[in-house]
């Protein structure tokens, strides 16, 4: 007897379809899986055999071929418990193989039969609604990830024998519709603010540049001057998620499982912080069984790499290719994988070993080798990919003691929405969103700028020695300014 059912499996971020083929011959008793499993697949024999058990169905006492279809990509994860377990039964005629084709099944099982949550349901929901499948079957705790997709009813079930009696027309399953406005309002405000931040206001006027461009920023100074600070209330500026985004970014959440519970979509752009510690996979995704890494967890969002020369220069170096592509690819000998990375980059440093170099108030113990020891950990190439260097000195003390509020974040974060807006007019037929991610075509057309601007570059570029890639980043940095000021054209106080 042979039953099929569909069940999907994640590659990268995106779906695939994975169709479940159960034969049951007689012969001796085995339980065989092929199509290339993977060790937590094979293991799902035990757990299949004792939820039909322990859910009150008889267990074949036959020879049972599992086979998971398409043959050639290895199959990983705990989701095609439910899968197998209701081909079983469908191959031994308690359910009906009709009421299987309708459907795109996926599940882990318990020993007792109840269905427990898998990862990727997300991925697998939108990619059901586009092969056009009416109807998915989902655990309990992925429904109302699942059903931000619409077009699609997503049912919910929590054991086996739901799942049983539902197909065989003996019981209902409610599907569940997720309200996305109410996502996004029931999502609160942030919990840190601007207006917390005594002086430093040329640094918030840098941040407030990069918000509204896109910019990757790197900030110099002391300790306890407020890097950190600074860069931890940059998402309270940036512009809102749109839905679209907010899908993307919860799509790398559902894949690595970090998906809060009874969080159904990611409505504010993430923040990730790693700690110098981090391996390169751990940055840029990948490992035995590749997964995202940090740039992509952090798409749409900010990477902040706080105390930027003591991570390892390579796993430096591998950002490279992110900052440029807002992609990372992880090749394999069997398959390719593609990660998004489109990501702002913030990062804090200080200027010696100790600190305190150029500080007034404090002397620096660092000889010159120990300097350009630390320095030189951070390559021209990837400081050249950064687009603004600041320097954030030491707060005085008559700042820290000021009565008057700073200006609030929500006063920011409406002027950097509407340079967001110039620029999504400006790049509508684009597949680019904000201005630090112009290429040279862009630039030229964009960012024209008059005589006195060219002189003022020529200077600029022959005294500091500029190289292309930062005459393009000034040009670029130029066009956020006269966006925040509404300006038509860039003029040469942007420019300076």
């Amino acid at each position: 007897m042979l039953a099929k059912i569909l069940s999907s499996a994640v590659l990268g971020i995106d779906a695939y379809r994975v169709e479940v083929e159960v034969d049951i011959t007689s012969g001796l008793p085995s339980f065989s899986t092929v199509g290339l499993p993977e060790a937590s697949v094979k293991e799902s024999k035990e757990r299949v055999k004792s939820a039909i058990a322990n859910s009150g169905y008889r267990f074949p006492d036959d020879r049972i071929t599992v086979n998971l279809a398409p043959a050639d990509i290895k199959k990983e994860g705990t989701g095609f418990d439910l899968p197998i377990a209701l081909g079983i039964l469908a191959a031994i005629g308690i359910i009906p193989q009709e009421a299987l084709s309708r459907h795109l099944v996926l599940g882990e099982l318990s020993l007792d039969g109840r269905v427990k949550p898998v990862k990727g349901s997300l991925p697998m929901a939108i990619s059901a609604r586009q092969w056009g499948h009416p109807a998915i079957i989902v655990p309990h705790e992925n429904g109302l990830e699942a059903s931000v997709v619409g077009d699609i009813d997503v049912l919910p079930v929590k054991t086996l024998a739901e799942v049983v009696e539902f197909l065989s027309g003996q019981q209902a399953v409610a599907p569940v519709r997720a309200d996305v406005g109410a996502l996004f309002e029931k999502d609160g405000g942030f919990e840190v603010d601007y207006a917390e931040v005594r002086g430093q206001e040329h640094a918030k006027r840098a941040l407030e540049i990069a918000a509204a461009g896109g910019h990757n920023l790197i900030m110099i100074g002391p300790p306890g001057s407020g890097k950190t600070m600074l860069a931890k209330r940059l998402p309270t500026i940036l512009p809102p998620l749109t839905f679209a985004e907010a899908i993307e970014t919860t799509k790398v959440f559902s894949v690595v499982g970090m998906l809060e519970k009874d969080q159904a979509l990611i409505t504010h752009r993430p923040f990730r912080s790693p700690h110098h510690t981090i391996s390169d996979a751990g940055l840029i995704g990948g490992g035995h069984f590749p997964r995202p890494g940090e740039v992509s967890l952090a798409h749409h969002g900010v990477l902040f790499l706080d105390e930027l020369p003591e991570f390892k220069k390579h796993v430096l170096e591998v950002l490279r290719q992110p900052l440029e592509d807002m992609k990372v690819t992880i090749s394999r000998a069997s398959s390719a994988l593609t990660y998004p990375a489109s990501f702002m980059l913030v990062a804090a440093m200080n200027p010696c070993p100790c600190g305190y170099l150029g500080d007034p108030k404090h002397a620096c113990r660092c000889t010159y080798p120990q300097i350009h020891r630390y320095r030189s950990k951070i390559s021209g190439p990837l400081l050249d990919r950064i687009d603004l260097h600041m320097e954030v000195p030491a707060v005085p003390y008559q700042d820290l003691l000021q009565d008057a509020q700073a200006e609030p974040s929500a006063e920011i974060r409406r002027r950097v929405s509407r340079a967001r807006d110039l620029q999504s007019q400006r790049f509508a037929r684009s597949r680019i969103f904000c201005n630090a991610q112009m290429g040279s075509r862009h630039i030229r057309t964009h960012c024209r700028i008059d005589d006195a601007c060219r002189r003022l570059l020529e200077a600029a570029i022959d005294r500091l020695g500029l190289s292309a890639r930062a005459f393009n980043r000034v040009l670029k940095i130029a066009r956020t300014i006269a966006d925040l000021e509404g300006a038509a054209d860039i003029g040469v106080a942007h420019v300076s």
